[in-house]
């Protein structure tokens, strides 16, 4: 299975920045996200558009996901899908690789240390790319010794369910403290182009983009104006 970081350094390489579309259905701060729109559909015109990866969140409660929909949309693109979700436990991964994803999030806020190093191990061993998600520098210096290929800063809390005013300060912040050789993806809180450029600037090599998109007129037209040239 393609791990999700080739085809964004691919793309990073080429010169355009790797904007990764976020499907969730709704959201604690916004509400219903999807206004009717059949996921599936959507996140096929997204990768027809270009995404190199796609990312379904699965959480129910709050983000009106769920498993079966990331098993349904692994199976309409052809790209490779993230699983995002607060997982926390060897069964989740197991139903993640089951149901066709490449790659899962892993929340370092919510793990204790010795519990996120087994995740990470598992997940590799199920073919699952593991992307290790930080908020702070603590968090980043925490991770360091496990030789990541992906790592994620989210410009929001995710403990206050994504609630609070984050902005992409948090990525300018924080992106020069990563020392390993990762893929460093910013997320959350990007709502322009201006944004993806000034992520890409601070360090960031990918962008993930939910909301954004989502409340687009024409998300497919705003995709293509977030998947900027880099400079």
């Amino acid at each position: 299975m393609t791990k999700c970081t080739t085809p964004l350094w691919q793309k990073y390489n080429s010169g355009i920045i790797p904007v990764i579309p976020d499907i969730k259905c709704k959201s604690p701060g916004e509400g219903d996200l999807l206004a009717g729109r059949n996921p599936v559909a959507y996140a096929k015109s997204l990768a027809e558009a270009g995404a190199p990866v796609i990312s379904v969140v699965t959480e129910s409660e709050h983000y009106g996901g769920s498993v079966e929909l990331l098993r349904q949309i692994a199976e309409a693109v052809p790209v490779p899908i993230l699983r995002k979700d607060f997982i926390k436990t060897s069964e989740q991964l197991e139903e993640t690789a089951q149901s066709g994803a490449s790659g899962v999030l892993l929340i370092s806020s919510i793990l204790e240390k010795d519990q996120l190093r087994k995740l990470i191990d598992e997940a590799i061993s199920l073919g699952l790319e593991p992307l290790v998600e930080t908020h702070n520098e603590e968090e980043i210096n925490d991770v360091k010794e496990f030789q990541l290929s992906f790592l994620g800063i989210n410009n929001r809390n995710i403990l206050e369910w994504e609630m609070d005013n984050g902005t992409v300060n948090t990525t300018e912040k924080l992106a020069q403290s990563v020392s390993q050789n990762a893929l460093v993806l910013s997320e959350s809180s990007i709502m322009s182009a201006e944004d993806v450029v000034r992520a890409i600037a601070a360090g960031a090599h990918a962008v993930l983009v939910g909301t954004a998109i989502l409340k687009a007129k024409d998300p497919v037209a705003m995709y293509k104006v977030l998947s900027v040239p880099r400079g």
